[in-house]
């Protein structure tokens, strides 16, 4: 069953993030259980509130990449990057489809 990790954050430094995100994306290519998606949402009525949507093939997946020191490096520096605390939701994939 597919994974998501909810991340909900505020930044004011999105750029940066986003070119440490691209770096290690760039390092990490071809390795197996990492990320296999990511979406990036904007908070419409917060201009400094993101969500991000990572998914895995699996909770097992996610839970290996998050003990990787490569993967806990990251999240030290993204965090340096955000305003509070970031909120982490775990959640099953149930059902995904393209609507027309």
């Amino acid at each position: 069953m597919k994974f998501v990790q909810i991340i909900d954050f505020e930044t004011e430094r999105l750029d940066e993030m986003e070119q440490l995100l691209d770096d290690a994306a760039k390092r990490l290519a071809g390795r197996p259980g990492g990320p296999t998606q990511r979406m990036l949402l904007k908070d419409r009525d917060n201009p400094r509130r993101y969500l991000a949507l990572i998914e895995f093939d699996s909770y097992e997946e996610a839970m290996r990449n998050s003990e990787d020191p490569e993967t806990s490096r990251m999240a030290e520096h993204l965090a340096a990057l955000c305003i509070g605390e970031r909120v982490y939701t775990n959640c099953d994939l149930l059902d995904e489809r393209e609507l027309a």
